[in-house]
Parts: structure tokens; sequence; C-alpha cells
């Protein structure tokens, strides 16, 4: 009977969320991009659809990742931490999957990042690539005419629903931004079910490299960077200041990690510009693409009960690849180049955090997060959530919301995350366990406002994030009982996982 009332208590939230009508669910994933990039998390990007989703909806300034590509789709799609399942997502079960029970349209579009099709585990319609980076502008091995070979570092598969291809050789007008969102817009327009509500998961790569973008955005960002690195980090942290993201008291600006402008020759520094240029160009492209998802969602009277989450799957990339091939006389952005921006702009760009991909502090783990839902968002505008939450939240936040039809099988592991609805409503989160990271050479736990952190082998060290956002004290010498109780909860579960030294 306690079950039961529960249950009714669940549905019953849902209920009221949505005035009786499940939501759509959008769920946009951005790739290797920086903390502040958005112009609604300080940055100077020309970011004006996602700024609005923004104001009517909820910031989440404490939203977590794994701080890789494939460990956090694997997350973000299942439920699960990514220990638990392997690079193929073995011993899961994918969000399309659980949401078709309940009638849900399951659509993916763009990166997936491991080797099995979509199309093949719960995904109605799955257009994208099977690995980690492409060529936004020919996703193939030979040049068309006219054109540079592609600069390219590796050839993935790609899959159109059951159908796949190697190479995917696309006509001239190719850009992966839009033609991931030409494809989502295309689903949106079918007749077939239109009834049923759906679950689109646009998953951009973008910014990843390499870097590649329309000229005409590129141009939109000349003079913008000349000032270099710290100019363009503080100017930042600033504005992260002055909208509320941080207190300046709690979240010190932390010591720069990058080289010193100054010491770069005249063309180093050109370079360097041009890198973020097309940086910004990149994220600018995609918010243009979001921008006409939300007008399409408008025009077919989807908009008001549709939830678009944004979210990024990891820090900063602070990564120059040197394998691959590629023209050293083609113009950066073109299809013939093959560059990436270095870790001194991702450091910048990950304001005020330290570090960046595949790192456990905050610059690799913290995500700028955006949830919009008109119909069940309720709270003032501009709201800021300052909840830790993370990936492995998503789908039983999608569960809830899809209610009892929705399907999770009983003999996989138990759902590590919780729902997010709470702080739809300006409500606190109650998780009754830290949440866990372990990625590399990195092992986290974070538990209440308290951050415990290792790398490699080294010394654990202690943040407390409630007074410290931005990890510049470590307090391990000072709370010693608390780092034994957090690393041996932190081992415990690296055994129930099966983290292996």
């Amino acid at each position: 009977m306690d079950k039961f009332y529960t249950l009714l208590f669940l549905l019953g939230g849902v209920l009221f969320l949505t005035g009786g009508e499940r939501p759509n669910i959008v769920v946009i994933f951005a790739d290797d991009m920086g903390y502040s990039d958005l112009g609604c998390f300080g940055g100077e990007i020309k970011t004006p659809y996602l700024d609005r989703l923004a104001e009517n909806g909820i910031r989440y300034t404490q939203a977590y990742n794994t701080s890789k590509c494939w460990s956090s789709r694997i997350s973000l799609l299942t439920g699960l931490y990514h220990h638990r399942s392997d690079r193929d997502f073995s011993n899961t079960a994918l969000v399309g999957e659980i949401l078709k029970p309940a009638a849900y349209r399951t659509w993916w579009a763009g990166k997936h990042h491991a080797e099995f099709n979509p199309h093949d585990r719960g995904f109605d319609h799955f257009f994208g690539f099977l690995g980690g980076a492409i060529n936004f502008w020919n996703p193939g091995e030979q040049a068309r005419q006219g054109e540079d070979q592609p600069g390219w570092q590796a050839v993935y598969t790609w899959a159109f629903d059951d159908k796949l291809v190697k190479p995917f050789n696309p006509e001239k007008d190719f850009f992966a931004t839009d033609a991931f969102t030409d494809w989502g817009l295309n689903w949106l327009d079918e007749k077939e079910r239109e009834q049923d509500p759906f679950f689109l998961f646009l998953s951009y790569n973008a910014p990843h490299w390499p870097l590649h973008a329309h000229f005409e955005d590129i141009t939109k960002y000349d003079g913008i960077y000349n000032r270099g690195y710290e100019a363009i980090r503080r100017a930042r942290y600033e504005r992260q200041l002055e909208i509320g993201l941080f207190n300046s008291k709690t979240a010190h600006l932390s010591e720069p990690e990058h080289e010193l402008w100054n010491n770069l020759s005249k063309q180093e520094k050109e370079n360097e510009v041009i890198r973020m240029k097309i940086h910004a160009a990149m994220v600018d492209r995609m918010d243009q693409n979001i921008g006409r998802l939300v007008e399409r969602l408008k025009k077919l009277k989807k908009f008001e009960n549709t939830l678009i989450f944004f979210l990024v799957d990891n820090g900063a990339s602070h990564e120059k690849p040197k394998r691959g091939i590629k023209n050293p006389e083609a113009a950066w952005g073109s299809v013939g180049s093959f560059e990436a921006i270095g870790q001194s702009w991702a450091n910048a760009i990950n304001s005020p955090f330290r570090k960046w991909k595949v790192q456990g502090l905050e610059g690799g783990i913290c995500t700028p997060m955006i949830a919009h839902w008109p119909a069940g968002i309720k709270i003032s505008k501009h709201s800021i959530s300052r909840d830790p939450c993370h990936l492995i939240d998503f789908v039983p936040t999608f569960m809830e919301l899809a209610g009892g039809e929705a399907k999770y099988p009983g003999e996989l592991p138990k759902l590590d995350g919780i729902s997010i609805i709470p702080t739809f409503s300006g409500k606190k989160l109650q998780r009754d366990k830290p949440l866990f990271f372990q990625y590399g050479s990195w092992q986290v736990i974070r538990e209440h406002q308290w951050k415990l952190v290792q790398h490699k082998k080294g010394p654990w060290q202690l943040y407390d994030l409630s007074r410290d956002r931005t990890e510049t004290q470590n307090l391990v010498a000072h709370f010693p009982e608390r780092v034994s109780q957090m690393k041996k909860s932190w081992e415990d579960w690296a055994s129930e996982v099966g983290i292996r030294e």
C-alpha cells in the first residue's frame, strides 16, 4: 500500500507539472565546450537562443559529467556510472529502450562514440557517426571536386537507421552541425504517430576539434581575441560575478594555467587568435541551429510542452592532436585544415575553474547546464540551481516524466541517479549517496559540499566547495577524519563497480 501511494504521488507530481500531458524531451549535448563559452555563463560568444532558454528556464552551476566523451554518453543515456558498462554500453538499457514502451518516439542525430548502431537499441531513428571526431565539412577520405583532401585523423562508420556507410561522402553543402539539426527537424515533421511524445537526442560534435566553421561566422569575432588568454578569462569571470553565477568571496578566479601571452611571437599570437575565433564560430553556429529547432517547435505548437536540456560532455579540450592528415597551406577552418585550441585557451574558456577535459578538478567535470520547459518549470526568470547533479540523473528524470509505462529491466544494475524534477519548482535534491568519479588517472568523490580528489597515486586533496568553488584551498590537513571516511567511501564504490588498480 505504501508503494501504491508513493507511485500516486510521483505520477500526480508529473501531471501537476505538465497539466496532464507528458512532455516532449530534447537533450542537446555539446562536445568539449568551455564552461564559460555561452553568453548566459559569462562568455562573449553570441548565443542568443541558448541565452533566452536560460533566461526563461534554469541554469545549473554544479552539474557534472564524467570528463570524457564516451563515458559521459554512457551515463547520460543509461542512468549508470560508466564503470558498470563498457565502450559498447553492455549491461545497460538505453533511454530509447526505456521510453519506447511509454509510446515515446525516439530519435538521435550526431555523435555516438561507440561501435554499435543505436537504431538497434531502442531508437526509431539514428543518423550519425560511430566515432569520436570527424571533419565537419567532409567526413570521408576523398576530396570533392574543387576542394582540398579533407583533413582527418580517422574515418568512421556512419549509420542512417539500419544502413551502415563507410566512408560517408556527403554533398558539398554538408556541414555536420547544420546536418544534424536538419535530420532532427525532418523527424519533427513526420506525420506518423504525431500525437505521441518524442525524445530527441541532438548530439553535436561541436566545438570538438578539428576547428572547422563557416567563414561568415569566423569573421564575426575579428578583433575579439587579440587581447589574449588572461584578458578573456578575467573578462568572463567578471561577467559571471555580475550575472550571479558566482560570488567573489566563495569563488576566486583560480590561478592561470596557460602561457603568458606577451611571451608569444607575433605569428604565434596570430595563430592563437585564429584558433579561438574558429572555436567561437563553432559555438555560434551551434546556437544558430538550436534557434532553428526552437522556431520549428514553436511553429508546430510543441514548444510549450517540450523540456529542453543543454549541457556538455566534458570540459574544454587541451588537446592538440598530432596524428592525421592536413594541408598546411589550407585556410584554418576549411575542409583541408585540422587544428585545435590547445591548453591555454582551454584554461581561459573554463573560467573560473582549474584544469580541463579528462581532469578530475572542476574544469574537467563541471558542465554548464540549462533546463527550459514553459509548461513544467514554474519558477522566476533567471533562475539558478546550485544543487549538485550528474549525468546519471537524467534517465531517472525521463522515467518520472514518462510515467509508469517507461520500463527499466529489473535484471540490470539499479539506476545510480535520482530525478532532478524537484529543481523545476525550486526544491532541493535529496540524494542519499555521494557522487563518484573516475576517469584515467583521476579519482573523485563529492559528498554534500565536500570534494575529495586524487591524481594518479598522489596525495588526496580536500575542498569545501561551499566556501571555495574553484578549488584553491586544499583542506586535507585540517580534516583527517573526513578524508579517511570519504576515501573509504570511494574505495567501496570502486570495488562495487569493478574498478581495478
